[in-house]
């Protein structure tokens, strides 16, 4: 029998189905995980790179480069074949990036046959149809959420009682995980998105084994969670590494979860904190889904924001010549920020307003974020149940600093005390 016992401790990658970000030091200073929560703004706040036309500039381990900052420009990069992900895992790095690891199971690190073969083992489960069909039970297990806060009273953690027991719970239910409490799953998922000195070989090494067994589990007696569909689409195909499937479900169920903690957790910070008056307002479900693109549009993940590719042979791109065998660094941020594509404001525009084109916030071309219509749908159900039973909800404390969860790719807060 296969098994991802095979795996080889210290072997495993940070991976991320959802948007990975490399560092980019054109942007602005790097900001560590030791600082301390007053020395960082909201994500919301940061600043990032003008959209300009592409211009040489340098990573953070001396790799000359040409960094890509207009919206159109960016989605040419991510789209067009002759732009690859081949030879670039090491390329950038300071010890921090994602980008950095060099594991070929990576998804992210993967290009051509090989991720093709490993995305379409996936990718079914993830369109918007297929998404909106859990929307019924997602709905539940977000009410679920918002009851028990409610029945907990005022003051409460917001995140405690909120944005980490809602991707938990779909999480739990769309991969059937067992034996597995909220705590355990954030441990773990802390170790999958750690950098440099904080990686946990230990942890992950025991994620990876909780995953591989329950890979061997599925195989055995499938069901009609994600991790058996997984199992039947990998065999039915044969050329899936059991390490690819093992760091895979890993991913999903782990840096797939912490990310939406985070993107939910950043939304609270900008809405209750900036635009408290707004609150009520996404009661209105119409509202809610259009805020949630706007808000996912606009709020990063973490402090990283650059993604790499190489040009595998001369390009034209924005009227500037790319030469065959560069490297070029986009920022999605900047890209979401070109006042020619987005010329509304930003955050301070209407919050129901519709962006002005498709979001770069999930990437574009073959590594779009696999959980865009999850998260999509999680914030949407969250927002609007939560504005519908808690229309006074408003910061215990406007002014205080924010205590951060700090060392991965996200950053997000790690306590947010509310009233109501």
């Amino acid at each position: 029998m296969r098994s991802g016992r095979a795996v080889a401790a210290r072997q495993w990658p940070r991976i991320s189905v959802y948007v990975i970000f490399g560092r980019n030091p054109d942007l602005e200073a790097p900001i560590t995980s030791t600082a301390t929560g007053p020395a960082l703004p909201p994500l919301h706040r940061l600043t990032f790179a003008p959209a300009l036309p592409p211009r040489p500039t340098t990573l953070a381990d001396g790799t000359p480069a040409w960094l890509v900052t207009r919206y159109h420009d960016v989605r040419k990069v991510l789209s067009d074949p002759r732009f690859t992900r081949d030879d670039l895992n090491a390329v950038g790095s300071d010890g921090r990036t994602a980008e950095a690891t060099g594991n070929p199971a990576s998804i992210f690190n993967l290009n051509g046959a090989d991720h093709r073969r490993l995305r379409l083992t996936v990718q079914r489960a993830f369109t918007p149809r297929a998404v909106e069909s859990w929307r019924p039970w997602v709905a539940e297990a977000v009410q679920r959420a918002v009851d028990d806060q409610a029945a907990g009273g005022s003051p409460a953690d917001l995140v405690a009682a909120f944005t980490r027991p809602v991707p938990f719970a779909v999480t739990s239910r769309l991969m059937a995980l067992e034996g597995v409490d909220e705590t355990r799953l954030h441990r773990w998922s802390l170790a999958l998105l750690a950098e440099g000195d904080q990686r946990n070989d230990s942890v992950m090494d025991e994620f990876t084994s909780y995953a591989a067994d329950l890979i061997a589990r599925r195989r055995r007696a499938p069901g009609d969670d994600l991790v058996s569909s997984l199992v039947r689409a990998a065999d039915e195909d044969g050329g899936i590494p059991e390490t690819w499937l093992v760091y895979l479900v890993c991913g999903l169920a782990g840096s797939g979860n912490e990310s939406i903690t985070g993107a939910l957790g950043n939304a609270f910070v900008h809405l209750l904190g900036d635009r408290p008056a707004c609150w009520p307002r996404l009661a209105d479900p119409a509202v809610a889904e259009r805020a949630t693109e706007r808000l996912l549009h606009h709020i990063p993940l973490g402090d990283d924001d650059a993604t790499t590719r190489r040009a595998v042979e001369a390009v034209e791109l924005g009227g500037v010549p790319i030469p065959a065998g560069a490297v070029v660094a986009v920022s999605l941020n900047s890209a979401n920020r070109d006042g020619a594509v987005f010329p509304d404001g930003g955050l301070d525009a209407d919050l129901a307003a519709p962006l002005a084109a498709p979001t770069l916030a999930f990437s574009a071309g073959p590594h779009y974020c696999l959980g865009a219509w999850r998260i999509r749908l999680e914030m949407c159900e969250a927002l609007h149940r939560l504005a519908t039973a808690l229309p006074g909800l408003r910061l215990a404390d406007p002014g205080a600093p924010i205590d951060w969860q700090l060392g991965g790719t996200t950053r997000s807060p790690s306590h947010l005390p509310v009233v109501w």
